[in-house]
């Protein structure tokens, strides 16, 4: 498998971002992140590959992870009728220095977020519970999720079977030249993400050629540069939607769009709804 890089949005004024999200089989890549992720297998079975690890996983299948650790959740079966499904935790980048963490009452939270460098799997009577409370943190916001947050690490902690997954800590070492240059513009799509943004600009960024920057962006992160750009708005504008009373046509401009036609198709394409709709699954 080729090794990809990713960036995860994390909205502003969140420390983390909880989602349920469908596993596609065939589409599974080895990737990376600057997130620490919290990982649980709803339902499906195949292989994990994190760091120099490779193994099976199945239903129920709980793993935490440090940041630039390459992982990889591969579907190879389902029960019938069943779509494999899982529940993701995305923390800021900055979790560990920041004041979300910074208290002497959470030290131990924050040993184990160290020790996930080398991935833990998680196993035990204590998983069920862990289960329930982040079924219900998909569906909390604001000081609720927090609570639900420490009581997850709290049975985390508690945990009574932990396994490290890689036989040693592995980062993206051999990967830190391209990484810098990948997340140098995932910096700056997010920063001018409410304005045109410029082949040339971005590629003069890496001191490239328009052409062949796009395909070292491609083949870094199997996205095309634009088809990224358009993930990223629509999905900060799924955030605006679902959080703010905010007037379509305003999200629409704040994503970088001044044609709302254009916001539209974009972003039914990629939510598979218009955004009247997706707004109303939140009323």
């Amino acid at each position: 498998m080729e090794y990809i890089f990713e960036k995860i949005y994390v909205p502003h004024k969140h420390s983390f971002i909880t989602r349920e999200m469908e596993l596609k089989q065939n589409s599974a890549r080895v990737h990376s992140h600057k997130n620490y992720e919290l990982n649980f297998i709803l339902s499906g079975s195949g292989k994990r590959i994190v760091g120099n690890n490779i193994s099976g996983f199945e239903k129920n299948d709980l793993v935490l992870l440090a940041p630039n650790v390459p992982h990889c959740w591969e579907i190879t079966a389902t029960d019938e009728g069943e779509t494999a499904k899982c529940i993701v935790i995305h923390f800021y980048e900055n979790l560990i220095t920041s004041d979300f963490f910074n208290k002497p009452e959470l030290e131990s939270i924050v040993n184990l977020l160290h020790k996930a460098e080398a991935g833990i799997f998680f196993n035990g009577s204590s998983i069920s519970k862990i289960k329930a409370l982040l079924k219900e943190l998909t569906q909390k916001s604001g000081l609720e999720s927090y609570i639900g947050l420490l009581r997850i690490f709290k049975y985390l902690i508690e945990c009574e079977n932990k396994e490290f997954l890689s036989r040693q800590p592995v980062g993206v070492s051999d990967f830190d030249k391209d990484f810098d240059k990948i997340n140098k513009i995932y910096e700056y799509v997010f920063k001018h993400i409410h304005q045109e943004i410029k082949l040339s600009e971005v590629s003069a960024l890496l001191n490239m050629a328009p052409g062949s920057f796009c395909r070292f962006f491609k083949k870094k992160t199997q996205l095309t540069f634009m088809d990224y750009v358009i993930k990223i708005r629509v999905g900060y504008a799924a955030k605006m939607l679902a959080e703010t009373n905010k007037q379509i046509t305003e999200i629409a401009y704040d994503c970088g769009y001044n044609n709302l036609a254009n916001f539209n198709h974009y972003f039914k394409k990629i939510m598979q709804k218009t955004p009247s709709g997706y707004r109303k699954e939140f009323c």
